[in-house]
């Protein structure tokens, strides 16, 4: 049986495309290692023809580590790993903007696996950007300030009050969910666990400020930051097809859903893979 996966770069940065595999079975071993080290090297992967059911996507994101349980989200019928992100008119989306998934916790997600289940007739396409790229590009004075910086990450930048008031029951678990996540510190600039490499590690959706500087150097630092990572030079865009699959390594990129497709409806199926403490 030929194991050999085709890897196909989308970019000098980010982003391949990966055939001559099937993600509902479990993954041999050099399957694994494969695409583990694809994943590294492209950051984010992506693949054509993958109808899988919950169950099949949450075997598939266990080979890669424990998975995350969100705390607002709702999560495919008896597969509470698996989020359900169902975009339409009433629940309209809240991920166009950059992010990195789940930076409000102590130990962000290493990855995430994102499964098109519905699509709209055009539109909705996902974007990457790769802050190992945006990091490389920056002068070396600006490294050296940046690499001694931490910044607060808060979950209630994104997940705000007045979209949870919709039932009581959701108000009490949006409060719930803040009293849990308090908001802390992750560097500025994190190290690859894996392969060494460094990465810009604020984003748009949770980085609220840059501590031990004053408001206005934060504000004038992180403006820049959030610029600079968007550039298209560091990004791949896909242009979902039913049943594709998306896996990306959530330590070193951010995406940003596009929400140009209402009042179509969107719903995509999301694994994320517990990651390590940010250094």
């Amino acid at each position: 049986m030929n194991e050999r996966l085709t890897i196909t770069a989308l970019g000098p940065y980010i982003g391949a495309q990966v055939s001559n595999l099937d993600l509902s079975r479990p993954l041999g071993d050099g399957q694994f290692e494969q695409l583990y080290h694809a994943l590294i090297r492209h950051q984010v992967l992506f693949f054509r023809d993958q109808p899988l059911t919950p169950a099949q996507q949450r075997t598939l994101a266990a080979q890669f580590g424990d998975l995350h349980i969100h705390p607002v989200y709702p999560h495919a019928d008896g597969v509470e790993e698996i989020i359900v992100l169902d975009t339409h008119n009433d629940n309209p989306p809240d991920n166009d903007n950059w992010h990195t998934d789940v930076t409000f916790i102590d130990t962000p997600p290493a990855g995430a696996i994102l499964a098109a289940k519905l699509l709209p007739e055009s539109g909705g396409d996902t974007l990457w950007t790769s802050g190992i790229a945006a990091y490389d590009a920056l002068s070396e004075p600006f490294k050296v300030l940046l690499n001694g910086l931490q910044a607060e990450h808060d979950f209630k930048k994104s997940f705000q009050e007045f979209k949870y008031r919709k039932t009581e029951e959701e108000h009490t678990r949006w409060q719930e969910a803040v009293a849990k996540h308090p908001p802390l510190l992750h560097p500025v600039v994190r190290t690859h666990p894996v392969s060494g490499r460094k990465a810009l590690f604020v984003n748009e959706g949770f980085t609220t400020r840059i501590v031990d500087v004053t408001q206005k150097e934060s504000d004038a630092l992180l403006g820049f930051l959030f610029a600079h990572i968007t550039k298209p030079e560091f990004q791949v865009r896909w242009r979902w097809q039913q049943d594709d699959v998306a896996i990306w390594d959530n330590r070193v990129t951010q995406h940003y859903a596009n929400a140009d497709y209402l009042p179509q409806r969107r719903v995509m199926h999301r694994a994320t893979i517990l990651g390590d403490k940010p250094f």
